[in-house]
């Protein structure tokens, strides 16, 4: 059994980046926990229902995957980068020595939006072999109207090298992506269900398979 990390900067990034494969490993018996990085809060200017929304879709989603665990940071949502370094790194790795994951999930590097590279930045400090020596493989999602945003450089380019079979799942991922309403957009938004499931059929077509998710594998020890 594997027990599976899945550290979402924003709630949907999970869903967007690896829905499928999270209900995949579900169906093979992994247990699968989820860490949400940030929060909308009525101090930052979002309203009362808003976040009221927002907190009932976060726990229909829950119930849906059946996530063994859910882990918030409540960092606020667009600001990341007014928080030091450490204290992202103390509260990340706090969750992953928790959690004690051997499959780790990250935003992609060079993702447009700045909450994702200080995530990433804060988590990958989070799996050096010498203190966190349970953490076996890592891999960086592909998250549309983030990803697909980044520099369009050789090292800011998003080059999956890992594609997972999701045709079963791809149903249950859709229909979670509709219960973050306020996310999802008609096309061309970037977040659509048409341009989701374009995404889900090239990287099917790649992998010979109906739909599929793709990632970048960081690392992994074998």
């Amino acid at each position: 059994m594997n027990k599976i990390l899945m550290i979402a900067v924003h709630p949907d990034d999970e869903t967007l980046g690896c829905g499928g494969t999270l209900f995949k490993h579900k169906a093979n018996g992994d247990e699968i926990h989820w860490v949400i990085a940030t929060d909308i809060k009525e101090s930052d200017g979002f309203r009362k229902e808003s976040i009221e929304k927002r907190e009932g879709e976060i726990r229909k989603v829950e119930k849906l995957y059946g996530f063994d665990s859910l882990h918030r940071l409540k960092l606020s949502t667009m600001k990341v980068d007014e928080y030091s370094m450490s204290e992202l790194i103390g509260k990340i790795s706090k969750v992953i020595n928790e959690v004690k994951p051997n499959i780790i999930y990250l935003p992609f590097k060079s993702d447009v939006h700045s909450d994702h590279r200080h995530i990433f930045d804060a988590a990958y400090s989070c799996t050096k072999s010498f203190r966190y020596p349970f953490v076996k493989k890592i891999y960086m999602i592909e998250t549309l109207s983030e990803t697909e945003f980044a520099p369009s450089t050789k090292e800011d380019s998003f080059i999956p090298n890992v594609f997972v079979d999701i045709s079963k799942f791809m149903h249950k991922k859709i229909e979670i992506v509709n219960v973050f309403e306020s996310e999802i957009g008609k096309h061309p938004f970037p977040r659509s269900v048409r341009n989701i499931e374009a995404l889900a059929t090239l990287r099917g077509a790649t992998a010979g398979c109906e739909y599929a998710e793709s990632f970048m594998l960081l690392k992994e020890i074998i």
